[in-house]
């Protein structure tokens, strides 16, 4: 039997969310919380039949809140916003982000603000547990006032609308209805606007970036230490006492894990006592470049754990009485970290790019110019670099903080929007980049390892080149070096490269995580 998470109930963390999103565990709606989803939707009733004016409830939206609908018409225009806000356009999102989206709103609506019904959570739910993930473009949210277009397209499904990705096919909202007996959800009053009302789009994105960031963080750390091992650079600014004297969390972490992984390493001994007297930055200050990305990574997930256990809809309806308003949609929370992040991720490949040029350069002992013995009728390793600076410039493009903007909408109602949408694709675009410039420095420092035999590195590093050596071979002569650099960026993105090393310190029982596993954890 799966383990199961309760919504409403349980605390959701970004590794919660994937793992309910890859069907690893079971979310369920909770006794306690469907208690107060009822009782909200209650209430919502409630006003209804007083005539109280609510906003949301019994009005039109954004420009039109001074619209009076009535009792009758109320269900329609819960309808009526699904289908006009569904604008969104340019390519859809993968269905693992979709997938996220419907996991972080089931979430948010099952703490009992929204007055939405048990019966529309429900179906969400089977969508989410039958992988029938909804169709969302990814252009159109200005991430305030919620992610409305991309939630819209994400709700069509439940009036037999949209599309949605189903068994290897994307078929229509009503071709899945048929083939499911499935039947159009009821919207109630206000159940239209709790569910286009929401950061779930942003969110999503970001529970994404997390983890991809998690993942270049620790590979960097391992192709850096390999780097360093091929220059000959030393161990010693990774020292302990160096770090307490300046007590980044990111930074020590960073310099432990570098420290620990170069442990009984051959190659570093062989040179202790060389005449060099430091290293370039590159090389030696990846604790304080890589832990200060570090750093950036943890403050997102934090703030992350925050959003994805909060109610982000409008209006919030405390009982029949008190509904208020309020601006809980506003991504500006989650825009900021988000290209913040960018920015830490974007670092990690300009540093990356640095260490490779060192590789290519010839100047360190026992290492050829551009990687290559015969050199001339062979350009070695020389352009690969290429692509790792055109890469790294690309980013710096990206690197504009798409929160920096705002342009009003709805005629001036939300003059102040928070583009978090935007910054929750970039940041995962730069990501995708760095993948690619770590998968250059990977290939060149494989390379360059092979020329320290017969010496040997330490035993998680050992391990690394073990198993990139088991899909790109040692270049003897030029070749096309795209199949090699792509079976690199795959070994990185797919965490394989993580994973040897994991596996290789669990083996050697060594400690690569700086005894602080839960401080840089998805939970």
């Amino acid at each position: 039997m799966k383990k199961q998470f309760h919504y409403g109930e349980d605390v959701l963390s970004p590794g919660l969310a994937l793992d309910i999103v890859r069907g690893r565990i079971e979310g369920i709606i909770s006794h306690s919380a469907a208690g107060k989803i009822q009782k909200c939707s209650d209430d919502v009733q409630t006003i209804i039949h007083r005539k109280d004016i609510v906003y949301g409830v019994n009005t039109g939206f954004g420009p039109l809140c001074t619209t009076i609908i009535s009792e009758e018409d109320t269900k329609i225009l819960q309808y009526n916003i699904l289908k006009s806000h569904s604008v969104g356009m340019g390519d859809n999102i993968s269905e693992e982000i979709s997938g996220l989206m419907l996991i972080l709103k089931v979430q948010a609506l099952s703490k009992g603000y929204s007055g939405i019904q048990m019966a529309t959570l429900e179906r969400i739910n089977w969508h989410i547990n039958n992988r029938a993930f909804p169709v969302v473009p990814c252009q159109g949210s200005v991430g305030a006032s919620g992610d409305l277009a991309p939630l819209a397209h994400l709700f069509l499904p439940l009036i037999g609308l949209g599309k949605v990705h189903y068994k290897g096919e994307i078929i229509s909202g009503a071709e899945l209805f048929e083939r499911e007996s499935l039947k159009p959800v009821d919207l109630g009053p206000k159940e239209g606007l709790a569910l286009i009302n929401g950061t779930q789009f942003i969110a999503a994105h970001g529970v994404k970036a997390v983890e991809r960031l998690k993942n270049i963080l620790d590979s960097a750390d391992i192709i850096g230490a390999m780097t360093l091992e091929a220059l000959l650079g030393s161990a010693r600014p990774f020292k302990k006492e160096l770090h307490q004297i300046r007590p980044y969390e990111g930074t020590i972490y960073v310099a432990d894990r570098l420290e620990h992984m170069l442990r009984g390493s051959e190659i570093l001994k062989s040179h202790e006592d060389c005449e060099r007297v430091q290293d370039p930055y590159s090389i030696r200050c990846m604790p304080q470049v890589h832990g200060a990305s570090r750093n950036a990574w943890k403050h997102l997930k934090d703030l992350l754990m925050v959003e994805l256990n909060s109610v982000t809809d409008n209006p919030i309806v405390l009982s029949p009485e008190d509904t208020i308003s309020g601006g809980n949609f506003h991504g500006q929370p989650l825009a900021l970290p988000l290209d913040y992040s960018t920015l830490a991720s974007s670092e990690l490949g300009n540093i990356s790019d640095r260490r490779t040029y060192l590789l290519l350069e010839g100047k360190t002992k026992g290492l050829p110019k551009l990687l290559m013995e015969h050199t001339g009728i062979n350009s070695g390793f020389m352009i690969p670099q290429y692509t790792s600076a055109a890469l790294v410039s690309e980013n710096k493009s990206l690197c504009f903080p798409p929160s920096a903007d705002s342009v009003p909408t709805s005629l001036g109602q939300e003059d102040h929007v928070s583009m978090g949408s935007i910054s929750g694709r970039r940041v995962n675009e730069v990501i995708g980049n760095v993948e690619k410039i770590l998968a250059v420095e990977l290939v060149c420092a494989a390379q360059a390892f092979d020329f320290r035999r017969p010496l040997k590195s330490a035993p998680v590093l050992e391990n690394c080149h073990s198993e990139v050596r088991k899909i790109i071979d040692h270049a003897e002569v030029d070749r096309v070096f795209a199949h090699d650099l792509e079976a690199a960026r795959r070994m990185i993105a797919s965490g394989k490269l993580v994973e040897t090393a994991e596996n290789a310190s669990k083996e050697f029982k060594i400690d690569i995580h700086g005894g602080n596993d839960e401080l840089f954890g998805l939970y």
